[in-house]
C-alpha cells in the first residue's frame, strides 16, 4: 500500500465510522473501485483505533465519570447504584457477545465475509432494518391524529437485557457492510430509544469491541506476513481520527433534529449498484482479496 492509498483510506474510515453505512464496507469498495489490492480486515481493525480516540476526546468527560464510578463501584455497594457505574458495566456486557463471535469467526472475517455480493446484500438489509425502525421511532414520537406520541427511552432507562440485546446487534457489525453504528442505532431503535440515546450507547459500545479487535490484529501489520506496512498504516489510523472526531460532532447534532432516512436510501442504493455491476460482470466479488481469489 503506497502513502497516497492510506492517506485516501484513512479519509474514507472517518467519514464512514460514525454514520450508519459501514466503513469496512467502503474502505474494501474504495479499494476495488481504484484497483487497489484489498487492504484486509486487519488494516482496517487497526485504522479503526484512530476514530475510537476521537470518541473518546469528544466524549472524554462522560468516559471520565463512567470509568471513576465503575471503579468505585467495585469497592462501594452506593457507587453501583450510580448512572454512571452502571453504563460502566453495561458496556461491558454489551462488549461480550462481538468479542466472542470476532474470535471464532476470525476467518470468516478475514475471508469469505469480504465477499462483495454478501457486502451488497448487507447493505440492503441493513438499510431496510433501519428504515423500518427509524419510521417506527417517527411514529411512536409524533403519535397521530387521535393519539399522543410515546416518550422514547433514554440512557437512564438502559437495562442489563437492552445492554445485552445492543450488544447482539453491534455483533452483526463482523459483516463488512453491516456498520458497527448502524446496527447498535437500528438495535436501539427497535428497543425503543431515542435516536441520540442509541447514538451515543452505540459509540460507547464501539469503544472496548474496536480497541480490542485493533490490539489483537496488530500482529498483522508489517513484517514478512503483513499485507500492510507499519507506516501507511499510521498515516491512515491518524488521519481517521482526525476526521472522525469532526464526524461525531456533526452526526450527534444531525440525529437531534434529522432522521436516518438519508442514509437508508443510500444504503440501498448502493448495495443495488454493487449487485448489478457484479451481475454484469463489471466487478469480480472476489476482485482484489488474495484470501479469497487464490493469488
Amino acid at each position: 500500500m503506497s502513502w497516497f492509498q492510506s492517506l485516501i483510506l484513512g479519509v474514507v474510515q472517518g467519514l464512514t465510522e460514525f454514520l450508519p453505512i459501514s466503513s469496512s464496507a467502503h474502505i474494501r469498495l474504495i479499494a476495488v473501485g481504484a484497483g487497489w489490492p484489498d487492504p484486509g480486515a486487519a488494516f482496517t481493525a487497526v485504522s479503526q483505533i484512530g476514530t475510537e480516540l476521537a470518541i473518546l476526546i469528544y466524549f472524554r468527560k462522560d468516559i471520565g465519570r463512567i470509568v471513576s464510578a465503575w471503579a468505585r463501584s467495585l469497592v462501594s455497594k452506593e457507587a453501583r447504584r450510580e448512572l454512571e457505574a452502571r453504563m460502566g458495566w453495561l458496556v461491558i456486557v454489551g462488549s461480550i457477545p462481538i468479542a466472542v463471535l470476532g474470535v471464532t469467526f476470525k476467518d470468516h472475517i478475514e475471508g469469505p465475509f469480504r465477499d462483495l455480493r454478501l457486502i451488497a446484500f448487507s447493505f440492503i438489509a441493513l438499510g431496510i432494518a433501519l428504515g423500518v425502525a427509524d419510521y417506527l421511532a417517527s411514529q411512536a414520537e409524533n403519535g397521530g391524529r387521535h393519539r399522543a406520541g410515546k416518550p422514547r427511552k433514554n440512557l437512564e432507562q438502559l437495562t442489563v437485557r437492552d445492554g445485552v440485546l445492543f450488544g447482539l446487534w453491534q455483533a452483526l457489525a463482523l459483516v463488512p457492510g453491516m456498520s458497527r453504528s448502524g446496527v447498535t442505532m437500528t438495535g436501539g431503535l427497535f428497543l425503543g430509544y431515542e435516536r441520540a440515546a442509541a447514538a451515543r450507547y452505540s459509540f460507547l459500545l464501539a469503544i472496548p469491541a474496536v480497541l480490542g479487535s485493533g490490539a489483537y490484529e496488530l500482529k498483522e501489520i508489517g513484517g514478512e506476513t503483513g499485507q500492510v506496512a507499519w507506516g501507511p498504516t499510521i498515516l491512515a489510523t491518524v488521519v481517521g481520527g482526525l476526521v472522525g472526531y469532526a464526524v461525531i460532532a456533526w452526526f450527534m447534532h444531525w440525529i437531534s433534529t434529522r432522521s436516518f432516512m438519508p442514509f437508508v436510501w443510500y444504503r440501498i442504493a448502493v448495495g443495488v449498484v454493487i449487485l448489478l455491476l457484479v451481475g454484469f460482470g463489471v466487478l469480480d466479488p472476489l476482485a482484489g482479496a488474495p484470501e479469497l481469489d487464490g493469488s
